[in-house]
């Protein structure tokens, strides 16, 4: 099957993990993308180990979020090196970074700058914060924008204080929102013949992520929302019976729904509580309790069983090792393997989109540090 954005070329100048993902997007949906890396070192993200696992001389971490990509090394500050990626850049779609700000500008590949070389790239920029105001200094780390953002303080209980996200939650939206605005941008290029400038940050990022709860903040008094004092509650501002409940071998989760119905089928007496519809939000955490001292007295499947055929959104909570051995996880073929060589295989997740009934797979590898400099230096004549 011919990918959508197959013919597009991209060139990456990003580290760690907003710009790469979008990268590792753009490529899997046909786009042809370059990694401008320095020589020797290359992306500060071939080092950065998530629990300390290296693939060969690079991170885990590294190839996942780098994997179907080509490696062009560069001295940005080598002007031999900037006159060679001049010539990349004057035949490229599309160029991220995600330097602070003012480091472009004085390496002479800011937007103005690059629009007289590729008067139609499309030229895209990630910041922590912005490239302008108080904060644009500031480093744009996921757990530091979390913080920053209110995001910490809608999981877990009042109890606990706050409570950070389990992954980068910042980074993996900024850059879906990354590739959202690429795709946008292609399409207006399409229309004007120009070029288009990007300008992301991950606080937006964060901010939009949050914008459901963050809107009923914004129209609610200025009431900041209240985590329940019970451990499982899953969301501040949603009623009774929304949240994650022990059962006698393992956790039900429960969504939305009718508490009087639900309380019905499992034998839990709410009445004392649950005087009217409103009494869901105003006696959450009582009513919370009084749930969950119910579902501890039988097992996971027993109580799916009963809540399961009268429509009741309800699941069994899952770790990875049973999540992955659902049949549910094999039909979907969300596991792919990259072949690292040397009869290497490493396993990593695809790209979640189908185009055309196909799901679209790619066992390349991420590249070495300047992999590709000797071929593209060829094809694009830069040497």
């Amino acid at each position: 099957m011919k990918k959508p954005l197959e013919g597009i070329l991209v060139l990456e100048f990003c580290q760690f993990l907003a710009g790469p993902s979008a990268g590792l997007k753009l490529a899997d949906l046909g786009a042809r993308v370059i990694k401008i890396e320095r020589p020797v070192k290359g992306d500060a993200c071939r080092q950065l180990a998530i629990k300390n696992l290296f693939v060969g001389e690079d991170s885990l971490l590294f190839h996942t979020i780098n994997r179907n990509k080509e490696s062009y090394a560069a001295d940005l500050k080598n002007p031999e090196d900037l006159d060679l990626l001049k010539k990349l850049i004057a035949r490229a779609d599309v160029m991220t970074h995600n330097f602070r700000p003012g480091v472009m500008e004085k390496i002479g590949l800011d937007y103005e700058t690059v629009q007289h070389i590729n008067s139609k790239i499309i030229y895209a920029v990630v910041t922590g914060y912005g490239n302008q105001g108080p904060w644009a200094a500031k480093p744009g780390q996921d757990l530091l924008v979390q913080s920053v953002s209110g995001l910490t303080q809608l999981s877990g209980s009042k109890a606990e204080g706050p409570m950070p996200f389990g992954l980068s939650v910042t980074d993996i939206m900024c850059g879906n929102h990354l590739t959202q605005g690429i795709l946008a941008a292609l399409l207006k290029r399409a229309k004007t013949g120009k070029s288009v400038l990007l300008e992301l940050s991950l606080l937006e990022s964060a901010l939009d992520v949050q914008f459901e709860v963050l809107t009923t903040y914004l129209n609610d008094g200025g009431q900041l929302p209240q985590r329940s004092a019970v451990k499982g509650s899953a969301h501040a501002y949603l009623s009774a019976p929304y949240g994650t409940y022990l059962t006698k071998d393992g956790y039900l989760a429960l969504a939305m729904g009718d508490l009087e119905k639900i309380s019905g089928i499992i034998g839990c007496d709410i009445s004392a509580l649950y005087v009217n519809p409103a009494a869901s939000f105003e006696n959450r955490d009582e009513l919370l309790e009084l749930l969950g001292q119910t579902f501890k007295t039988n097992t996971t499947a027993h109580w799916l069983a009963l809540l399961e055929p009268h429509d009741i959104w309800c699941a069994a909570v899952l770790d990875y090792k049973e999540a992955t051995a659902q049949e549910v996880f094999k039909q979907m073929k969300i596991r792919q393997e990259l072949d690292l060589g040397a009869g290497r295989k490493m396993d990593t997740t695809r790209l979640p989109i189908q185009i055309d009934g196909y799901k679209l797979f790619s066992d390349k590898a991420a590249p070495k540090i300047g992999e590709d400099n000797q071929n593209i230096n060829k094809e694009f004549d830069l040497i």
